[in-house]
């Protein structure tokens, strides 16, 4: 069973991972040796009970390639594309993700964002993107479980990112330090009818290879 991240800062082998309180301290992720950041933060109850209580065919789900300024007006078309209900709770959603994706595009130095608004499983064995760096954040349902291993092994100790908390981890393309040890993967539900809501944002810089 996944630790809970309470136990990042006292675990034992994971310093490469920063625990922070403000949404700036995710730039920690450019520190030597650090391989991933987590926002520690609540987002409020009343936004994490509504996601938790809507139709999974409600909830918001797309990918596309977006300047940062247009996420706010994408993801607001994406829920009414999805029938996601209208109200407070989807406003905080959609001023959540774009405030998310401002920070994210500056910290990377990114033209273009990426944007993944997921409700599937799909990375389920630990893993390093093959990205520069990635912006995760799980909305609805058990997060993102890091731990250290080297390749081809799984970690002995699995941490669990909380809900609603914002996690950049380095990918195998950033420059300069050794690619890092730390591992993610999406939590096993499969079989157990649980569905999540996750947020995935990856710095774009060359929109030709994107096409």
């Amino acid at each position: 069973m996944a630790t809970q991240i309470s136990d990042f800062a006292t675990a034992p082998g994971l310093k490469s991972v920063a625990v922070v309180e403000g949404r700036p301290g995710l730039s920690a992720i450019r520190d030597p040796g650090c391989a991933a950041v987590i926002w520690q933060r609540q987002l409020g109850a009343n936004v994490t009970d509504w996601l938790g209580a809507l139709s999974p065919d409600q909830l918001p789900r797309a990918r596309a390639i977006l300047l940062p300024n247009r996420v706010a007006e994408a993801v607001d078309q994406i829920c009414d594309t999805c029938g996601t209900p209208e109200g407070p709770q989807r406003t905080t959603l959609t001023d959540d993700i774009a405030a998310l994706s401002a920070q994210f595009a500056e910290m990377m130095a990114a033209p273009y964002l990426r944007l993944d608004v997921v409700t599937t499983n799909a990375c389920r064995k630990f893993h390093i993107d093959a990205v520069t760096a990635r912006l995760v954040c799980t909305y609805r349902g058990q997060a993102t479980q890091f731990g250290e291993a080297d390749q081809g092994h799984d970690p002995d100790m699995i941490l669990s990112a909380p809900l609603a908390c914002p996690a950049v981890l380095r990918g195998t393309k950033w420059a300069g330090d050794a690619p890092p040890r730390l591992r993610h993967r999406s939590p096993p539900i499969e079989g157990t009818g649980e569905t999540r809501l996750v947020l995935v944002l990856d710095p774009i810089y060359d929109m030709e290879e994107e096409v």
